[in-house]
């Protein structure tokens, strides 16, 4: 039977976690970013929920998306390119069975991987900062993701921000309880200095994934030596390209005549993008008598 799509880049992924260096993920949010990131290289593409939500709703980071409006945007993403794909599943859209039927409908987006986070979400009334979950539910989500992941080399991750929340103590039981599930790595959010990651390091030999780490821990290859697999670098791709629309279409609006824009792609990188060969190539094939 030919390998999948999906296959293909959830091994990859796999091929990442079980590696000795440690990546930079590139953030995508639809079909070109994830070509874009592909054609230059990266081993990791990343589909946040805070830049789905930009994407598809205009809206911020409030978990106002729903399940079936990510899942299809993981999808689009999924079937333009050949990028393992890791998606930021937030709590699983709801208690653990509801993360049941997250991972039912990401698995067959065809992502690589996802994230489940501990964190109460939507933020509960009468709260103004994060607050997590019971490390007894916590792990009681992780455990229901796992029970309904259907394809083994899909990778189910226990993500964490007690780091920067309830602090490093915290955290470390946090890791070693959902460590003891077998996920396949560990996501922590909220660390801010080497020692911290030493110590949640320790708790776990499960690959590590580093959310939006400081210049503190910008070294890739101490990283590396921490257990680290994966760094993010935050979400700059979306933002460059909306500060593009809009001082572009402002240079319109006030005038500037469309062949004095600057910053244009070159048609041979639209036609690359687009896989314009290929069409022409299946136009001439079936089209034509």
């Amino acid at each position: 039977m030919a390998e999948t799509r999906a296959g293909r880049s959830r091994q990859g992924f796999r091929t990442v976690l079980a590696g000795t260096a440690c990546v930079h993920p590139a953030s995508v949010h639809d079909p070109l970013s994830a070509r874009v990131a592909a054609g230059l290289g990266f081993e990791v593409g990343m589909l946040a929920g805070s830049i789905a939500a930009l994407a598809v709703l205009g809206a911020p980071d409030l978990v106002l998306l729903t399940l079936s409006e990510f899942a299809e945007q993981a999808r689009r993403i999924c079937r333009a390119a050949d990028l393992p794909l890791l998606v930021d599943a937030d709590h699983g859209y709801g208690n653990a069975l509801n993360v049941m039927r997250t991972v039912e409908e990401l698995e067959a987006a065809g992502v690589a991987a996802l994230t489940i986070e501990d964190t109460a979400l939507p933020s509960p009334y009468g709260t103004a900062d994060p607050v997590l979950l019971s490390v007894e539910e916590g792990a009681g989500k992780i455990a229901a993701a796992l029970a309904a992941r259907q394809d083994p080399a899909l990778a189910i991750i226990a993500r964490t921000g007690a780091a920067g929340i309830t602090g490093t103590r915290d955290a470390v039981a946090r890791v070693r309880t959902y460590a003891a599930l077998s996920p396949d790595a560990v996501f922590l959010t909220g660390v801010t200095a080497p020692a911290q990651l030493t110590a949640l390091a320790a708790a776990t030999d499960l690959p590590l994934i580093l959310g939006n780490a400081p210049a503190a821990l910008g070294d890739r290859a101490a990283l590396a030596a921490a257990g680290v697999r994966i760094s993010l670098q935050g979400h700059l791709p979306f933002m460059a390209a909306l500060r593009a629309v809009h001082d572009t279409l402002a240079a319109l609006r006030a005038g500037t005549p469309p062949g004095a824009i600057a910053n244009q792609p070159p048609a041979a990188l639209i036609r690359e993008l687009t896989r314009a060969a290929e069409y022409e190539a299946s136009a001439r094939r079936f089209l034509r008598p």
